[in-house]
């Protein structure tokens, strides 16, 4: 119940921190052949990153959770067909599995996370170069 609780609300957190873009525009011509270079799309904002680390923990908790059900059905099913080793087999795979996945998740979304966070802070903090650099009063 636990991590179904956790899985829900890392969902939650990963949707409310995506960052919304508008869909594009109808083109009215079709497009002028330019030399230009293709404009670069925005990165993703400092609470996107953070939402997305939440959704990929979130992930990992769901697909180990899945590992995990699985490998105990598996294994009842051996039990109850008196086939102990395979279901014991059945079970600990599950359980390796589950743990592979939750290990990456959380992995991953830590990972997200602590890049957010630290352009978060980052932005606090930043100085632009054009107020840097000092200037003599003029007399």
């Amino acid at each position: 119940m636990r991590i179904a609780s956790f899985a829900f609300l890392a969902f939650a957190t990963a949707v409310y921190g995506q960052q919304q873009s508008a869909p594009p525009p109808e083109p009215s011509q079709p497009p002028a052949q330019t030399s230009q270079p293709p404009a670069q799309t925005p990165s993703r904002s400092p609470g996107g990153d953070v939402g997305s680390g939440a959704g990929d923990i979130g992930k990992g908790a769901a697909k180990g959770t899945g590992a995990a059900a699985k490998g105990v059905g598996k294994g009842t099913a051996d039990l109850v067909t008196l086939h102990p080793l395979n279901a014991a087999g059945n079970v600990g795979k599950g359980a390796g599995i589950a743990g592979k996945d939750i290990g990456v998740g959380a992995a991953k979304g830590t990972g997200k996370i602590a890049k957010g966070t630290g352009r978060g802070v980052g932005k606090l903090f930043h100085h632009h170069k054009k107020s840097d650099a000092y200037t003599e009063p003029t007399p």
